[in-house]
């Protein structure tokens, strides 16, 4: 069973700040791809929204999945749809839409290119729980599978086939790179805390 771990703690990620905030880039693909140059294949970041109204950067071609960690955001897609999130509930849309937020909140984002599919869960851990399969499998033609966990409050450890561990801390990110042909749920992947700890799930198909 093929597949590799990465381990990117909240110390080893870069912030920079924007007119509405900050954002953190949690992870991009391939790694010497640049967001500014809309060159990656997926992308997984953070922001803070520090102001009440914001436009969105229009990213034509992209594909955008949305969390809410903290606070409170309503969208609105001019000519699609509006929707209010609060913690933990996402929305999904194409980045070539003209999109405006209210509200001030911390967020999750997932960018997906051309080729590539994907999705987001929020897991909640407290104690001893297994993670599954994800909900949505992957095509036929897809290769490759990232599943990535982001420890958005408490700290668990993740456990791959029983005898690997990771510490989980607030803000750590951890990578789990695989081919269509290794089921997760087949490593005996689990988490376990001591106490209350959320963990967003992403998973990326390309």
């Amino acid at each position: 069973m093929s597949y590799s771990v990465e381990m990117i703690r909240r110390d080893e990620q870069s912030t920079s700040a924007w007119s509405g905030g900050t954002t953190t880039q949690l992870a991009i693909y391939p790694k010497n791809s640049e967001y500014k140059a809309r060159n990656f294949k997926w992308r997984l970041s953070s922001a803070h929204v520090d102001i009440e109204e914001s436009t969105f950067t229009s990213l034509p071609e992209i594909w955008r999945h949305i969390m809410i960690i903290d606070g409170e955001m309503k969208l609105l897609h001019e000519g699609h749809h509006s929707i209010l999130l609060r913690p933990f509930e996402q929305d999904s849309f194409s980045g070539g839409w003209t999109t405006k937020s209210i509200g001030r909140a911390t967020d999750f984002n997932l960018m997906l290119g051309q080729g590539c599919k994907g999705g987001l869960e929020a897991v909640f851990a407290e104690g001893e729980s297994n993670v599954g399969p994800a909900a949505n499998q992957p095509d036929n033609d897809i290769i490759n599978i990232t599943d990535a966990f982001y420890c958005a409050s408490g700290s668990v450890i993740m456990s791959i086939n029983k005898d690997e561990a990771y510490d989980l801390r607030e803000g750590d990110l951890l990578l789990v790179n695989r081919q269509k042909s290794c089921v997760l749920s087949d490593m005996g992947t689990s988490f376990r805390s001591n106490g209350a700890a959320v963990i967003i799930r992403a998973w990326i198909s390309y």
